[in-house]
């Protein structure tokens, strides 16, 4: 078994035991076991916000910005209802550090990567032991888990509206059913940091399945805002907590990685099989699949969920980035942990505790130490994601297995769908010059 020594981000408030005299309390009157908690003893009682989104049916190239309040009234769901809550959590106290604080910059260089001083994500915790050889591990009731976490740290609840429009309920009963929510992680790394956590009743293991990866692209969607991004971890690849969840948040600046010129290399076989295009990345240190087009959604969505549970399968640890409102998703095998677990990773790596997950592998390195902020530079963060990626040799086995799952196929010079070499190469869009100045200007602050 492969372990590895680890300092655990703490995401929720009551991730930490919380005794009887602890100020982390729900300021809502208590339902339950009296700490108004995601569990099965309080939430099917409670009250939430509700986002319904609206049925996807048509085209995915289309946003999903028209947003109504149960009286009627348009809302712009991320910039006034996610935003807007957050920063109210934020006035409560319930954030370990103020996120709006941590220095931020661009690191000169071809890739232009991002560089954060978040020195209150490192927690003087005792160590734990975290299995690193194992994608697939059951829910262990035992070890911290989102049903632990408070009420108040609960945004609203994410679910498919039952018509075409989206709507918003700013209180509407749980019931019986597992509930999506969106809460805050009292960690974040950038303005807006939450975690949208599938039918979280169920208790669902960190582990993709094609309806809970449909809500994360859903979300990508709805948020109509390509400076919001979804991510994902598998366990392996520094998932911290083995209960399922997305993480997102706003960075104003593109990543890394979605500037990156792309090649071409599957297409659907058929027009059954939904359009969906797949190129690989080119001269990135990490290499990596892009997923992209689909006649609806669904057919991008899924293409992708079924690329994750090939990976899973195979016991093969991956990170997920979900962008351009949910229209190119970035898929990254990785094996840094299976490294740094068999001792195959520089002690200077090492010391600067950056777990390379789905954030900095896209091109935003979170550091925890001063001295490295100060000294950061392109050649350091090449170095570090030089070891999180897959070899030549098995990436393209990965591949193979990848595309297989997917239902694609590799585009040849026999093929209908083969192109010309310099048709088959990619520059990235560049979605951004249409996101509002509002947002931006509070995403975040470069120095």
């Amino acid at each position: 078994m492969l372990t590895i020594k680890r300092v655990p981000t703490v995401v929720s408030n009551y991730q930490d035991d919380v005794s009887e005299d602890s100020p982390i309390k729900s300021q809502t009157d208590a339902f339950g076991c009296g700490r108004n908690c995601l569990g099965m003893c309080c939430l099917p009682v409670s009250k939430l916000p509700l986002y319904a989104f609206k049925i996807d049916e048509e085209n995915s190239g289309a946003n999903g910005n028209d947003s109504f309040s149960n009286d009627g009234r348009p809302i712009a769901f991320l910039n006034n209802l996610l935003l807007g809550q957050w920063e109210e959590r934020m006035t409560r106290g319930l954030f370990r550090y103020d996120v709006t604080a941590c220095e931020t910059k661009i690191i000169p260089g071809k890739y232009s990567f991002i560089a954060q001083l978040n020195e209150g994500r490192h927690l003087k915790k005792r160590p734990t032991e975290f299995r690193v050889d194992q994608v697939l591990q059951p829910f262990d009731e035992n070890k911290f888990n989102f049903s632990k976490v408070g009420q108040e740290e609960v945004l609203f609840r994410f679910e498919q509206s039952n018509d075409k429009n989206s709507h918003f309920f700013p209180s509407s009963p749980v019931n019986a059913d597992s509930p999506n929510v969106v809460a805050i992680n009292v960690s974040p790394i950038e303005y807006g940091h939450v975690l949208l956590i599938p039918r979280v009743l169920d208790c669902l293991p960190q582990m993709i399945d094609h309806e809970s990866f449909f809500l994360a692209v859903h979300m990508a969607k709805e948020a109509a805002e390509p400076f919001f991004r979804v991510g994902y971890n598998s366990l392996g690849a520094f998932a911290t907590i083995n209960h399922l969840h997305f993480q997102a948040y706003y960075l104003s600046v593109p990543f890394p990685v979605e500037k990156v010129q792309t090649e071409r290399i599957m297409a659907g076989k058929e027009q059954a099989d939904g359009g969906v295009m797949v190129s690989q990345l080119l001269n990135y240190p990490v290499r990596g699949l892009v997923f992209e087009g689909g006649i609806k959604m669904r057919d991008l969505s899924d293409a992708v969920a079924s690329a994750c549970i090939c990976l899973q399968k195979k016991n093969i640890p991956f990170n997920v980035l979900i962008a351009d409102c949910g229209k190119r998703i970035f898929l990254f095998p990785q094996c840094y942990a299976e490294k740094q677990a068999l001792g195959e990773v520089s002690e200077e790596l090492l010391d600067t505790q950056v777990n390379p997950a789905v954030w900095e592998i896209s091109g935003h390195m979170v550091l925890k130490r001063r001295q490295d902020y100060n000294g950061a530079s392109e050649d350091k963060a090449l170095r570090l994601l030089t070891e999180v990626s897959l070899s030549e040799k098995r990436f393209q086995e990965v591949k193979a297995c990848v595309l297989e799952a997917a239902g694609l196929h590799v585009t040849g010079a026999d093929d209908d769908t083969s192109m010309s070499g310099k048709e088959s190469f990619h520059e990235p869009r560049e979605p951004y010059k249409c996101c509002l100045a509002s947002t931006t200007s509070r995403c975040v602050a470069l120095q």
